[in-house]
């Protein structure tokens, strides 16, 4: 009790510390593209030269990139304290098809989970007695409408772009969950999972009050731990935005992932998917792609298929489901993104 007193008189210092690091965010993500023509400059490149280019794009997207997916993991950190995955599997337990699948669908953009960390939740999930098509709808929205890859397309191409993205992805958590679901496929799962989805799993969900200094602690916790492990694949992953941004001729970007090519889609597709990236890295490479020309429907099936059906994540869910049922679930998942790539090409 002492203890949680300590804590409370605490609090006000530690969102004052909060509100400081925002306003320091802030500060340096508004003045990130003057930085960035200052250093060119000073190192006596121009912008107008191949390599000056790419240095420029490199050294203005990198910082840009990490702020964004710090101030983002921070927040669903915190968010994390609120929502925990015993509550998680509790809410979704018992529930009939199409409203559990929405719901799953939902949960998974809040969940700070790739492609192949979602993959112990999901066992989880049919643990709990949840149906396997709609913890197919969490295991697909998970990784591809996250909240991550919202923020850097908000922030990188307007809300119209993130809004029509979230809805897309939805659409195609929910449908192909769905889907899979009315197919009934449990046979198809490994044995051992099987008999987990056979064993009692409480629902209960005792919460215990955490205080603001704890949550904060936690949101730092999460930046020290997601954003420790991906900083890597986000620096290769603008490197390669940036070379593609200076030195890829903008005719053969378009003439590969242009509106006019019908295949470009489906192409975009089997591209990705022998690909394993989270969504900082690969949305510079995105915008750089957007850049030269390419299609944004066309890019967005990329990016999606790079998210949602990695190599690694078939890799993962082998241990889980048997071979019949990976295809079925790449088969819906890479029809929904194809129609994603469609839909946006048509409207923008």
């Amino acid at each position: 009790m002492q203890q949680r007193d300590q804590q409370s008189t605490k609090a006000p210092a530690w969102i004052a510390g909060v509100a400081a690091a925002a306003a320091l965010w802030a500060a340096l993500y508004l003045n990130l593209e003057a930085g960035a023509d200052l250093l060119v400059g000073a190192l006596g490149m121009s912008r107008a030269t191949p390599f000056g280019e790419a240095l420029h794009f490199f050294i203005y997207e990198t910082p840009k990139v990490l702020l964004l997916l710090t101030a983002v993991v921070f927040v669903m950190g915190v968010v994390h304290t609120f929502i925990s995955a015993e509550r998680t599997r509790a809410m979704l337990s018992g529930k009939r098809a199409g409203v559990g699948n929405a719901m799953a669908a939902t949960l998974g953009i809040v969940t700070p989970f790739c492609s192949c960390s979602a993959v112990p939740l999901f066992i989880g999930f049919l643990q709990a007695g949840v149906p396997l098509g709609v913890t197919f709808s969490f295991l697909i929205s998970a990784p591809m409408v996250n909240e991550v890859a919202l923020a850097l397309l908000f922030g990188m191409f307007g809300w119209q772009v993130a809004t029509l993205y979230l809805s897309m992805g939805l659409l195609v958590a929910v449908i192909s969950g769905m889907v899979i679901g009315k197919l009934r496929l449990e046979r198809f799962l490994e044995e051992w999972v099987q008999q987990l989805q056979n064993s009692a799993v409480s629902s209960e969900f005792s919460a215990e009050a955490v205080s603001w200094p704890e949550r904060i602690r936690e949101g730092l916790r999460h930046v020290r731990e997601i954003v420790g492990k991906v900083w890597l694949f986000i620096v290769l992953g603008v490197g390669l935005g940036a070379g593609i941004h200076g030195y890829v001729p903008e005719n053969f970007m378009a003439a590969l992932m242009g509106n006019e090519a019908w295949w470009s889609v489906p192409a975009a597709v089997l591209i990705g998917v022998p690909m394993y990236s989270n969504a900082a890295g690969i949305i510079p490479v995105v915008q750089a792609l957007l850049g030269k020309g390419a299609a944004l429907g066309t890019v967005l099936a990329f990016m999606m298929s790079v998210i949602a059906l990695s190599a690694p994540e078939m890799i993962i869910l082998r241990k889980v489901l048997r071979p019949q049922l990976i295809a079925v679930f790449a088969g819906v998942v890479a029809t929904g993104i194809m129609l994603v790539g469609f839909v946006f090409n048509a409207v923008f």
